[in-house]
């Protein structure tokens, strides 16, 4: 049943991460290249931030020149690998954010897009049909 379903069952695990010091446009180059919108920002294998387009273009015109961690996003709304589905949406609902990063003991382990979201309620949708 859909609300069984949990962030670590719907989650991307193999997810594209940019460094603190990376470049803004090796950042923009590697979201462009995979066709996303947004990269969690890493240290080794904590996660200290995240950047997105619209942070890009907020930065304004100087912002290729930039390094990831002057404009990158620091205070995130992360989940646990248990966060429920319904919990994932309420937060994504209430704050409008497309993207959320799941986390253990600070580690990154995954993101969730509201398209996994998505995914898996079609999924359930879908099972639900053909059980009648």
């Amino acid at each position: 049943m859909i609300r069984e379903l949990c962030a670590k069952d719907i989650m991307i695990r193999d997810v594209i991460v940019v460094t603190p010091e990376e470049s803004v446009a090796a950042a923009k180059l590697k979201m462009v290249r995979a066709n996303i919108g947004g990269v969690p920002v890493v240290d080794g294998d904590k996660l200290v931030g995240f950047i997105t387009h619209r942070d890009i273009l907020l930065a304004g015109s100087e912002a290729l020149k930039l390094k990831v961690k002057d404009i990158m996003s620091r205070d995130l709304v992360v989940v646990d690998k248990n966060a429920s589905i319904g919990t994932i949406s309420k937060i994504m609902v209430e704050t409008g954010y497309q993207r959320i990063p799941v986390v253990e003991d600070g580690k990154l382990l995954g993101l969730i897009t509201q398209s996994c979201v998505i995914k898996a309620i079609a999924d359930h949708i879908e099972d639900d049909c053909f059980k009648k």
